[in-house]
Order: C-alpha cells, then structure tokens, then sequence
C-alpha cells in the first residue's frame, strides 16, 4: 500500500500494521453479521415457537415530560 515509505515503515514498528489489523477485524464482523442476518429456512420454527409478526402485540411508546399520570 505505502512503498518506500519510511514513516509508514517507522509507524508500523512501532504501533503494528493498524489498517491490517482494522481492515481484518471488519471482514470478520462482516461475515458474522451475514449469519446473523441470514432469514430462517422455512419451517425452523413451529407456530408456537414463531415470534410475532412485525407491529403485532403492543408498541413502546415515548413518554411526554413532567409528571406520569395516575
């Protein structure tokens, strides 16, 4: 990446190869986030186990400032 670059090389001694350290900690990242966003196979979860779809059940809400009602 840095050729002939004696402050690159100096930099690197001294701290260790960062942008190679960073660059492979963010491709392990990123094939872990492509597990956890892969969608289930169909037929994974049964009925029961199956969580409820998206806007069914109750929502949060934000609460206003000051005091909560009774």
């Amino acid at each position: 990446m840095f050729q002939d670059s004696p402050i690159y090389d100096r930099l690197v001694a001294e701290c260790g190869d960062v942008p190679t350290q960073v660059r492979r900690e963010a491709e392990r990242v990123s094939r872990e986030l492509e597990v956890a966003m892969r969608p289930l196979a169909p037929g994974v979860l049964s009925g029961a186990e199956r969580p409820p779809s998206q806007g069914a059940g109750w929502q949060r809400t934000a609460m206003l400032p000051g005091p909560r009602p009774s």
